[in-house]
Formats: C-alpha cells, sequence, structure tokens
C-alpha cells in the first residue's frame, strides 16, 4: 500500500504549520478587542486551508487512460522532450501549471509501481516557462506498469519551494491515488513514449485524478 493512501484529510497536513501563526494572532487580537486586524487574520487562516484543501475524486477506471496529476492549465505539449530519468526518446511531455488557486494535490497519472525518485536541487523560474521544466528545483517519479513506463515530475515554481512526496520507491499506486502536493504555486510534467496519445490541448483545464490526458494507442 503507497503511504498516499494515508492521505485523505480534507485539509493536507502540510497546512498546519502555516495556518498555526495566523489563527493565534487572530485569537490574540480579538482578546485585545481589535476584530478588524482579527478578522484579517482569520480570512488568512482560512485561504491557507483553502489552498491546501484535499477534495476525494473518482478516477476513470478504462485500461490505457492517462489522467492529470494535477489541477490547472496545460501550458505545453512538447513532442520532442528529453528527460534524464527516463531513458527513452522521442518522449511527450505534458506540463500542466497550478495557479494558487488550484487544488495542490498531486496523483498518480496510472496505476502502476514506484520504480525510482529522483530529487533535483535547482532555480526558481516561473513555472509557466518553458525552461522551467530543465532549471527548476524538482522531484521525479518513474511509474512502471507492465512494459510501460512514464515519468512524472514535480517541479517547484517562484513562489513554491517545498516540494512533499508521500510516497516510495516500491510502493504500489493506483491511478488517482495522491502521491504528494507542492507548496504554493508550481507545475507538474508527465513524460510519456510513442505509444501514448495526447488527448488534451495547450490552455485546456484539467482537474487531477479525472482529466485523461493521454490514452495509449492500440496496437
Amino acid at each position: 500500500m503507497a503511504a498516499g493512501t494515508n492521505h485523505k484529510e480534507p485539509i493536507a497536513r502540510e497546512a498546519f504549520p502555516y495556518m498555526l501563526a495566523p489563527a493565534l494572532l487572530a485569537a490574540v487580537l480579538w482578546w485585545w478587542d481589535l476584530p478588524w486586524l482579527a478578522l484579517f487574520f482569520l480570512v488568512a487562516t482560512i485561504a491557507i486551508a483553502l489552498f491546501f484543501r484535499n477534495p476525494d475524486r473518482k478516477s476513470p477506471e478504462a485500461d490505457g487512460l492517462v489522467v492529470s496529476p494535477a489541477d490547472g492549465t496545460v501550458v505545453e505539449i512538447a513532442e520532442n522532450a528529453r528527460s534524464t530519468n527516463l531513458d527513452r526518446a522521442p518522449l511527450k511531455r505534458i506540463s500542466i501549471f497550478m495557479s494558487v488557486f488550484n487544488v495542490h494535490v498531486n496523483r498518480s497519472p496510472m496505476t502502476g509501481r514506484v520504480e525510482k525518485i529522483t530529487y533535483s536541487k535547482g532555480k526558481f523560474l516561473d513555472a509557466r516557462e518553458k525552461d522551467a521544466s530543465g532549471v527548476n528545483e524538482q522531484n521525479s517519479l518513474l511509474l512502471k506498469s507492465g512494459e510501460d513506463t512514464i515519468e512524472v515530475v514535480q517541479v517547484a515554481g517562484k513562489v513554491a519551494r517545498r516540494i512533499a512526496c508521500w510516497v516510495s520507491e516500491g510502493d504500489e499506486m493506483a491511478r488517482g491515488e495522491r502521491f504528494g502536493l507542492i507548496h504554493f504555486g508550481s507545475r507538474l510534467d508527465v513524460y510519456l513514449g510513442p505509444e501514448f496519445e495526447a488527448r488534451v490541448a495547450v490552455r485546456a483545464r484539467v482537474r487531477a485524478g479525472e482529466t485523461v490526458i493521454a490514452e495509449k494507442r492500440s496496437s
């Protein structure tokens, strides 16, 4: 069982260190009879909780489907991409940008085994930039299902400076299962072999675990 199955709380537990200070300030300011200042910090606490919301999702069950690992907008579909972690060429890269208004919990694109996890330090460019995939801080997961291996990469953005990964090498993940999150605005890249065909277009809005972004070609 993957560690992500234990992360089903409605607000991801990573939120609480961020929520503690404004919540305490709201309580203290209310006690000091400063209701407007207290209200400001109460709203900030609620906004943080909403950012880390962790809703349940139901994934499609048909074979050969790859679902989005993140909520957000498809910002790039690169047809001749390369990856240092997935030794195949050419690869198709589908990149999804998450704004601060999107759910930031990440989900497995397909059912499979976590073959390898690689964390790489890097820069913090705006996650919408094309160069972000190659130079930003990131965490790569190779996911193997039968003869197919794909890569899903958590890419930190200009504001996001922390990547959480809830699974380990050797874990089995179901399609749509939670595996981590990135704090405050970021990007997810999915690398696919030529046996997969994209089912989304640039600027499409997608939902993690639900929207089909690619499908394996029938043999």
